[in-house]
């Protein structure tokens, strides 16, 4: 169980770090670190989320109309 409960938050922190990667990538170095923390920061809770957007994303594939079918 403890194994389980490990990759499962190993696996929320990379999902996380994937989040993340882009806004650290574009403001590693344009500004100064203040500016970096403060962009992070505006992040996180949209990274920490992640797992709830990947759900929506996959829930609303599924539930889409499907298109009409050409008459007869």
């Amino acid at each position: 169980m403890r194994v389980l409960i490990a990759l499962l938050v190993i696996a929320y922190l990379v999902g996380v770090g994937v989040e993340l990667a882009p806004t650290i990538k574009a403001n590693w170095s344009t500004g100064p670190a203040s500016q970096f923390v403060e962009r992070v920061a505006t992040e996180l809770p949209r990274a920490l989320s992640w797992p709830a957007t990947a759900y929506r994303t996959i829930a609303e594939k599924h539930s889409a109309p499907e298109k009409p079918s050409a008459p007869e």
